[in-house]
């Protein structure tokens, strides 16, 4: 008699069936085996499926060519982690960079013809950049005065983020070249602001702007100098100059731009080129951020700027050999040549012949760099300076005054 042997069988067989002993047995040795058998053939399988196979044949060598662009992609592996931060730095910044264009009312340069077409002003649109700020809660674009010089506020347009504002006030510095535009609006993205102060030479910063109206280009370059000034800008000058000098891509259209560091900090105010050709040789000019932010505050808060004074006159033509002439052998400083009567310098018993050396812990490199830095120093502050008289140095502490105060009560 035959019989069917599957699952169910098997469950048969083992509570006992109608088999003989022995035959029982025989058939659960020949199943057991039978089940194991089907268990190392799926293991073989699936063994075989988690290994490589052995290739029969050997691979194809690369072509010189391949070879070269595998060298290539190793060795540019540290320009690429670099070329993503600059993405980065950029994508974070972008917000906060304006756009602006401005009609500015120029006076008519015609020489001849109609003389009432000759004193009719002349519109001309020019396009620069600025940098969206927060300050108590309100927002403002910082630019270069001379970007906006002479246009109105319905002459104004500015984009930012992708959005078209129009400026709800207009506050200005000629002296230092800076404006700053009141917007409305309460939803924008400030600027992240740096320390120029701690800006070193060979530094890597990125600039933006608009140069010949491309808003939002990138250029990337050093830190090349810091502290030029005695630059000759134009017939609108700049009074008080310290500036940070760039070899990043500069050209018209950056002015009012950032100059940002690695960190995507703001560290100044792109403003002006020094250029045979017109546009960018590789030596441009920006106001660095902490008197730019000193210039700013005074002009939300109080409408214009309070500068500090200390009323002496400087010897612009102080030399090294000037120096060497009275006993001082340092090409540094700058020297006293007139002490106004009643002012912070004449109360601090400073002379006529006496060297500062140092200003608030800082040496003097120049009388420029003083003037601007005096400037700059809050009004009322009591400041250490350093001097050189007849042979002995001498460390005095000096109020500083405001200048436009102390000229009104002459």
């Amino acid at each position: 008699m035959k019989h069917a042997f599957h699952e169910n069988s098997l469950l048969k067989l083992a509570r006992g069936g109608r088999f003989q002993p022995r035959v029982t047995i025989l058939f659960l040795l020949l199943t057991a085996f039978h089940v194991v058998n089907i268990k190392c053939v799926q293991g073989q399988i699936a063994s075989a499926a988690s290994t490589p196979t052995r290739a029969t044949s050997k691979p194809a060598l690369a072509s010189p060519r391949d070879r070269l662009y595998q060298d290539l992609a190793a060795a540019s592996s540290a320009l690429t982690k670099q070329n993503n931060l600059l993405r980065k730095l950029v994508k974070i910044v972008g917000p906060s960079v304006a756009h602006i264009e401005a009609k500015k009312r120029q006076k008519s340069s015609v020489t001849s013809g109609n003389a009432a077409n000759a004193r009719r002003p002349v519109v001309v649109e020019e396009a620069g950049s600025g940098v969206v700020i927060e300050h108590n809660g309100n927002y403002y674009v910082i630019t270069n005065y001379h970007v906006i010089e002479s246009a109105g506020i319905n002459d104004i347009r500015i984009e930012v983020d992708g959005r078209i504002f129009s400026p709800s006030r207009l506050v200005h510095d000629r002296q230092t070249d800076i404006s700053v535009i009141s917007l409305s609006s309460k939803n924008l993205i400030p600027c992240r602001i740096g320390k120029s102060k701690d800006v070193e030479v060979g530094e890597f910063v990125v600039a933006v702007g608009s140069p010949f109206g491309l808003s939002h280009s990138v250029s990337y370059g050093i830190i090349s100098a810091l502290n030029r000034h005695d630059l000759d800008l134009g017939p609108q000058g700049v009074n008080y100059q310290d500036f940070i000098q760039t070899d990043a891509a500069i050209n018209p259209g950056n002015s009012g731009g950032p100059l940002i560091n690695l960190q995507g900090e703001i560290i100044g105010i792109n403003t002006a080129i020094a250029s045979n050709s017109g546009g960018n040789d590789g030596i441009g000019f920006s106001i660095p951020m902490d008197m730019v932010m000193r210039i700013v505050t005074d002009l939300i808060e109080l409408g214009k700027v309070e500068r500090g004074f200390l009323g002496v006159s400087l010897d612009s033509n102080y030399t090294y050999e000037k120096a060497s002439s009275i006993g001082l052998n340092v090409a540094y400083g700058a020297m006293i040549t007139r002490v106004t009567a009643r002012s912070p310098a004449a109360d601090a018993d400073l002379q006529v012949g006496d060297v500062i050396l140092e200003f608030n812990g800082k040496k003097v490199k120049n009388d420029s760099l003083l003037v601007t830095n005096v400037s700059l120093m809050p009004i009322n502050s009591i400041v250490p300076i350093k001097i050189f008289r007849r042979g002995e140095i001498s460390l005095i502490d000096i109020n500083i005054d405001n200048r436009e105060a102390f000229s009104l009560n002459q």
